[in-house]
């Protein structure tokens, strides 16, 4: 049995995303956390494998040519895992372009604008001075809206974001998508997005990635959170 990939993780999206492929692709990994609302990802030791002093990142001690190999943003380990597994990337060109193009649109758009959606509309109004924002918040509600109407135009003509095949372009948007409440979406107009949500939800490869240590999610509202997170 192959060494386990080691996990370097909190339960945000962008941590969904790598959990839930791990468990797809069933490959073992162990848990290393990442306590982004104290600091973790300040620590000297990870920023050797995360310059950008983010998580999530992979160790795999079978990496390329059998030597371990460390990789950081979320994007790049997917695209990492599935080219390793061969699995969830398209089998042919055409297929790899479309996955490839809605897992650049979810790495430019629907993370980033949704994150600032989150940042706005849940975080910002409880700093202290409050920076309740109007302007920010439409902005930022309207681009998500934007974003997930461009989503379901494409839901409506395949099954999955990439075509009809189940993709790493999924398991990034997902995590992003299925928090719309807290992003004030709705989906009465997007009945697409709204099928494939429920049938992703329904995956046993999501069921077990998503909630993993969700018992640590917090709200990052505390004076001590604001202050590593958003430097207040």
């Amino acid at each position: 049995m192959a060494d386990p990939i080691e996990l370097y993780y909190w339960p945000t999206p962008n941590g969904w995303k790598i959990s839930i492929a791990l468990e797809e692709m069933g490959l073992p990994y162990t848990v290393n956390l990442i306590d982004i609302g104290k600091g973790d990802q300040y620590d000297p030791k990870f920023l050797k494998i995360a310059p950008n002093n983010k998580m999530p990142t992979i160790i795999d001690p079978d990496g390329p040519d059998g030597a371990p190999v460390s990789i950081f943003e979320s994007g790049a380990i997917l695209m990492y895992l599935a080219r390793k597994t061969g699995r969830f990337y398209g089998d042919t060109e055409r297929q790899r372009i479309a996955v490839e193009e809605w897992l650049m649109w979810q790495m430019g758009g629907v993370g980033p604008m949704a994150g600032q959606a989150h940042h706005f509309l849940k975080y910002a109004p409880f700093f202290d001075p409050p920076q309740d924002i109007p302007y920010a918040k439409d902005r930022y509600r309207t681009e998500v809206a934007r974003l997930y109407g461009v989503l379901d135009r494409r839901l409506a003509e395949h099954e999955y974001v990439a075509g009809d095949f189940y993709s790493i372009a999924d398991m990034a948007i997902w995590p992003w998508a299925s928090l719309w409440e807290g992003q004030q979406q709705t989906l009465e107009d997007k009945p697409h997005m709204a099928r494939w949500l429920e049938a992703m939800a329904a995956r046993p490869g999501v069921q077990a990635g998503q909630p993993l240590h969700a018992e640590l999610r917090g709200d990052h509202r505390s004076k001590e959170a604001q202050g590593v997170l958003f430097k207040r």
